[in-house]
């Protein structure tokens, strides 16, 4: 039930063929000396996919009525590392992000920008006056820096008189920022109407400029491009299409295990290529050099395997490395993964293994490739590129390709003309999160919309007449007996239990009423998605509150 305030101030199996170089494992029970079947069966159902349907359906710019926008004061939370880079770097994801600016400038809201930067976004760019002029440069309107969070110098609507959109400083410069400090949640927020957030790279983090500054807007929408990353995650995470590989890179398998055991739940194969790859084949038994063993992940290596052998998911672990010796910094050797002499360490994966990789992901109808697949910086080596090229001509036979993480975004753009037949998401944190079963705190922030378009002109015989809401409707019999009596209003119930609405809309039939409609949502967070659609007047909302009923009337 929603306070007043609230509301106002709005597995199909995969079996493939061996070859006879092929080093992927059939598990074998006895591998395995002390966990128990039962144990692991219950991380199967934890992990089996439930928390994927987690990611709440957003109050979108896109869906937002237009002209509520005008004249009011937009804060726009933007990420730098996609518009403030060096021309050429991001322009596959800038559109969108430029477009959410420019869409609410153009409908007449008064935008101000506030993001963090530093010299690593762009050496050029440090103090807010050149962020400015290039963000001017970029938008084609007048970008002006102002001082409305530190010292209060000016107010945000008093700042329009100097340019067609502000800019508020580095938000690095605020301890607040990072510590969603409630205060500085409420000096960045002050005079602003509507927050709209465009940073999906960060929506892992708890910050103030996306978390702590939505308490104190009437809206708080996704912009463009975060409604756009959101659905890649969305695409990236569905389970429907078989079979289903996931190539993971890079290291520290004791934080991600319980992402891994979500991947393991929904994927057919799993192919390992990074530093995780030693921590697998270790705990097979497989010789290892303990210089690559990581302390401590032992337990979550085999329950990994475990599982993955519980529900005959294929396991494929690299079986040779390209290796470097650091006294010998020109020379490169090509080592069995078993057989790594001392002294010598691994960079990338070797030939061998790509044609193992290339063998199982031919039959795949979607890939997922999340994290590096080199071991060290090296220029002599082309792992990342190779792999690229393999997803490149695996999309041509229309597999569905997602890539994960910035070197894998950046190998498959250097790779591929057609960079837009793959879903890409540039920041692997996000995903390694959502995987773990957590939710975002970035997007959980933002207003709910409710998730279906409704015909209206189905719901009432005329839906150009005033609306009355009736917000926790309850049985429907005081909606239902409103609706009989007075045929020139059109009367909309919203509970939240669905039995309680199921049988509100079977008696609106059996009734015959067609000024009566009901819907089963959560009001607090889905009112205004709902109301904003309809063709008609609203003249009353009715919110029952406790044992009272509150009834306002709208202006």
């Amino acid at each position: 039930m929603g306070h007043l305030v609230n509301l106002l101030q709005l597995q199909t199996t995969l079996f493939f063929s061996n070859s006879p170089t092929c080093s992927s494992i059939a598990l074998k029970p006895h591998t395995f000396e002390y966990l128990k079947a039962n144990v692991l069966t219950s991380k199967c159902k934890a992990f089996g996919g439930g928390e994927m349907d987690a990611l709440p359906h957003l109050q979108t710019l896109r869906k937002f009525p237009r002209e509520e926008l005008v004249a009011k004061v937009v804060l726009v939370r933007f990420d730098s590392t996609l518009l403030l880079r060096e021309q050429g770097e991001e322009q596959r994801f800038q559109p969108n992000a430029l477009f959410t600016i420019k869409y609410l400038h153009q409908s007449g809201a008064k935008v101000v920008l506030v993001s963090d930067w530093s010299v690593k976004t762009n050496p050029r760019l440090f103090v807010a006056q050149s962020v400015a002029e290039f963000l001017s440069s970029l938008l084609e309107y007048k970008v002006v820096p102002v001082q409305c969070i530190s010292q209060n110098v000016v107010s945000k609507r008093e700042g329009f008189e100097k340019g067609d959109i502000l800019l508020l400083e580095n938000l690095s410069a605020f301890r607040g920022e990072v510590a969603n400090c409630s205060k500085f949640s409420q000096a960045l927020s002050s005079g602003v109407d509507i927050f709209v957030n465009d940073y999906f790279s960060r929506s892992h983090k708890i910050l103030a400029s996306t978390c702590g500054v939505t308490r104190f807007c009437y809206a708080n929408l996704a912009g463009f491009h975060f409604e756009e990353s959101l659905s890649q995650l969305r695409r990236a995470t569905e389970s429907n299409t078989k079979p289903h590989v996931a190539i993971i890179g890079g290291g520290n398998l004791f934080d991600k295990a319980a992402a891994l055991h979500s991947l393991t739940s929904r994927c057919d194969g799993l192919v390992f290529v990074g530093m995780m790859s030693f921590q697998i084949m270790h705990a097979l038994g497989l010789p290892v050099p303990l210089n690559l063993v990581e302390h401590g992940v032992l337990k979550e290596a085999l329950d990994i395997v475990q599982v993955a052998h519980i529900r005959n998911v294929q396991i494929l672990y690299p079986k040779d490395f390209w290796c470097k010796n650091d006294h010998l910094p020109k020379q490169l050797e090509i080592f069995r993964a078993h057989r790594i002499l001392d002294g010598w360490v691994p960079v990338d994966i070797g030939p061998a293994s790509f044609v193992e990789m290339k063998f199982m992901l031919s039959r795949c109808k979607k890939v997922t490739w999340i994290g590096p697949v080199k071991f060290r910086t090296s220029n002599c080596t082309k792992g990342d590129s190779e792999l690229a090229q393999m997803l490149n001509q695996l999309s041509q036979s229309n597999c569905n390709i997602t890539v994960v993480g910035n070197k894998a975004c950046e190998a498959m753009v250097k790779e591929s003309n057609f960079t837009f037949n793959f879903t890409m998401i540039k920041d692997a944190s996000v995903v390694w999160e959502f995987l773990k079963g957590r939710k975002l705190p970035g997007v959980m922030a933002l207003d709910r919309a409710y998730p279906f378009d409704i015909d209206w002109s189905d719901a009432y015989s005329d839906p150009a007449q005033p609306l009355v809401v009736d917000i926790g409707s309850g049985n429907g019999m005081f909606l239902l007996g409103m609706a009989k009596t007075r045929k020139y209003l059109n009367f909309l119930g919203l509970e939240i239990n669905k039995k309680l609405v199921k049988r509100c809309l079977d008696s609106v039939h059996w009734r015959g009423i067609r000024n009566g409609y009901f819907i089963a949502t959560n009001a607090t967070s889905t009112f205004r998605s709902i109301i904003s659609s309809y063709p008609g007047k609203l003249v009353l909302v009715s919110i029952q509150v406790g044992i009272a009923t509150l009834c306002l009337f709208s202006t």
